[in-house]
């Protein structure tokens, strides 16, 4: 026979609870099946001892009915005691029900301010897109004015310097809507 483990008493659980739970465990094992059947075997055969059946009866019925009196009060302790388990578990669950809506909700606030984002992510595109079809117009108006000064009268003069800092301005343009793309995509 292999030794039986027993659980120690929790600091939160009293005497009675831990001692109900063992006489309850105990009383639906075999090892109680047995002794009882022993007990009834060995309580019935004083009979063939010479003691009054009357007796014996009696004593076996007083033990009985006590018995069944503790049992059912050990039973009610346990059944009380998981009640109150299962209300804390209950209480428990409705927190994370409650936990769990809250969550769905802020994921609801996220996903509404990811499409905020795709939206206004979406109205940049277009801005880059039309600045860069703005930039294009400039560039080809720039183009013209070369080709217009290359066939204009040797007698107009253009200030180069305001020809390169036009032209630097539209390169650091082009840039700055390359740059604008990039991040927008």
């Amino acid at each position: 026979m292999s030794p039986r483990k027993t659980r120690a008493r929790r600091k939160d659980e009293s005497r009675a609870d831990y001692a109900s739970q063992r006489a309850v465990k105990w009383v639906g094992s075999l090892p109680s099946l047995i002794f009882h059947t022993a007990a009834f075997i060995v309580s019935f055969s004083l009979y063939f001892f010479g003691v009054a059946l009357e007796t014996i009866l009696l004593v076996v019925t007083t033990i009985v009915s006590l018995e069944a009196i503790y049992l059912s009060i050990f039973v009610q302790m346990t059944l009380n005691r998981h009640s109150t388990e299962l209300e804390d578990i209950q209480e428990d669950v409705e927190d994370i029900q409650e936990d769990v809506g809250d969550i769905q909700e802020d994921v609801g606030g996220i996903q509404e301010d990811v499409d905020e984002i795709a939206k206004d992510v979406d109205e940049i595109q277009e801005d880059v897109d039309e600045i860069a079809k703005d930039v294009e117009d400039i560039q080809e108006d720039v183009e013209e004015i070369q080709e217009d000064e290359e066939s204009a009268p040797a007698t107009v003069s253009i200030d180069p310097a305001m020809l390169s800092r036009i032209e630097l301005s539209l390169r650091q343009l082009g840039e700055e809507i390359a740059e604008m793309k990039r991040r927008g995509k």
